[in-house]
């Protein structure tokens, strides 16, 4: 069988761009399918390991910075890329002190060239915004905080 690599690089394409997890076209006799694996869960990557200083006494060990309280935010649904605004032309959809009603949408996060659009869960005032535009985000790491 003649492979057409092409238009196996045009259907994995087309995978992310839809979001979809298979694709499968036939031609005649041929018949082409391209899949992707979904993860259940995002892995995680451990923290880099650094040697220790070469000769002399071990440095003492640095304090480790525990993560603010943030009970209760809006937290993110996947890995990806968050976006403040629409476009980088438009204003951000919230800023602190905005009024959110269930449904608002409250940011973008891009995963796999697809933009999801993140929604207040609850009505409440914008208390802090707690990511940067184009920063990359984790699942699970908390994004709007709501009172």
């Amino acid at each position: 069988m003649n492979i057409d690599t092409d238009l196996v690089r045009e259907l994995a394409d087309m995978l992310g761009e839809t979001g979809l997890t298979e694709i499968e076209v036939e031609d005649g006799e041929r018949k082409i399918r391209v899949a992707r694996g979904v993860l259940a869960a995002p892995m995680m990557s451990a923290a880099p390991v650094t040697a220790a200083p070469a000769g002399g006494t071990p440095a003492a060990p640095a304090p480790v910075e525990t993560a603010p309280d943030h009970a209760g935010a809006l937290k993110s649904p996947m890995v990806g890329t968050v976006y403040l605004a629409a476009d980088p032309s438009a204003p951000n959809f919230v800023k602190a002190g905005d009024k959110v009603a269930v449904g608002d949408t409250l940011l973008i996060v891009e995963a796999m060239k697809v933009m999801n659009p993140i929604t207040s869960d609850r009505e409440g005032t914008v208390v802090e915004v707690l990511v940067d535009n184009a920063q990359p985000v984790e699942f699970d790491q908390p994004l709007v905080l709501i009172a």
